[in-house]
């Protein structure tokens, strides 16, 4: 008898403990640090895409997020549903992106800017393996709103309704109406002006 060695897991076990990591970080590893790119889903989705890569859901067809909340960057907890009630820009990005480090300054002005409009901003980080680095990009961009902390890509492949307007690369920024549904995204880095076009229309929405 062997008190002394722990009951070995069987392979089945094992695969599946680490089959919703992998599946999260092949969704991503294709569109990582992408230029843009085409709406998700097909057929009558109801999605509009110009061509500055900004696509849109009118307030009739769009759908809730699934559950996005965990841990920030911080170590606090965060549920992106108590948010509702306000506009709410997602950022989807990491420390290693150089497009997420040219729109970062941007992020960071228009956060505080719109913030007394009833705008929340809220960061996914995602496959940022330490944490370290991706407070150091906030600290040094001079971004105060929060950020998730999803290393391996979990909230993006299971946060968001299949067939909706999901991130499909990074960076990418989804924006939520006030009754917290998809209504914008962009699938590449944003400017300013960009940015507004995103959120200005679902601040002006009654």
């Amino acid at each position: 008898m062997n008190f002394g060695r722990a009951p070995r897991s069987s392979p089945s076990r094992r695969l599946r403990a680490v089959l919703p990591v992998a599946v999260a970080a092949g969704a991503l590893t294709l569109s990582a640090c992408g230029g843009g790119g085409t709406s998700g889903g097909g057929g009558k989705t109801g999605f509009v895409s110009n061509t500055g890569g900004i696509s849109t859901v009118a307030k009739a067809d769009r759908r809730s997020v699934n559950d996005l909340s965990g841990e920030t960057l911080e170590g606090k907890k965060l549920d992106v549903a108590d948010y509702k009630g306000k506009v709410v820009v997602l950022n989807v990005w990491g420390s290693w992106c150089g497009p997420c480090l040219a729109e970062a300054p941007h992020f960071a002005k228009v956060s505080k800017e719109t913030a007394s409009q009833g705008v929340a901003f809220v960061g996914i980080n995602t496959r940022d393996l330490e944490k370290q680095p991706a407070i150091k990009f906030e600290q040094d961009f001079g971004i105060t709103y929060p950020s998730l902390y999803d290393p391996a890509g979990k909230l993006l492949v299971y946060g968001f309704p299949k067939g909706s307007l999901n991130p499909q690369a990074i960076p990418s920024t989804i924006v939520l109406d006030r009754n917290g549904k998809i209504a914008a995204r962009s699938l590449k880095a944003v400017d300013e002006e960009q940015l507004r076009k995103l959120i200005d229309p679902l601040i002006a929405e009654k």
